[in-house]
């Protein structure tokens, strides 16, 4: 039930600050789900390097927090087909810009977090 109601949250979450984005930014790069999946590698990182390395939480609320909260945030399948979508209208250089900001900033964003969560 705990994975259920974080999952809930984080697709709230996710559907909010994906739609917020979008609405303020009218370019042709996904830009909504690159800042939903970069954010959520960060906290990824913080959570995994706060709650297994700092502090003793139970193995429930971290599975809540990082399955349930961020596996709903976070969203691959949409960065993949929009990355195809933008190859199928010929937007080639800006698919492979989606691809490569995503990895690259998604690692960086991983790494810092995990930092600053070994750090609390």
């Amino acid at each position: 039930m705990l994975i259920a109601l974080a999952g809930a949250f984080g697709a709230l979450a996710r559907y909010h600050l994906q739609g917020l984005v979008n609405r303020l930014y009218l370019g042709s790069f996904p830009l909504g789900t690159f800042v939903v999946n970069v954010s959520g590698c960060f906290v990824l990182g913080v959570l995994f390097g706060a709650l297994t390395e700092r502090f003793a939480v139970s193995g429930d609320v971290r599975t809540a927090l990082t399955v349930g909260f961020l596996g709903a945030y976070t969203t691959y399948s949409t960065f993949a087909l929009e990355t195809v979508r933008l190859g199928e209208d010929g937007a080639f250089a800006v698919a492979a810009l989606n691809v490569a900001l995503s990895v690259l900033a998604g690692l960086a964003a991983a790494r810092l977090g995990l930092t600053l969560g070994r750090a609390l």
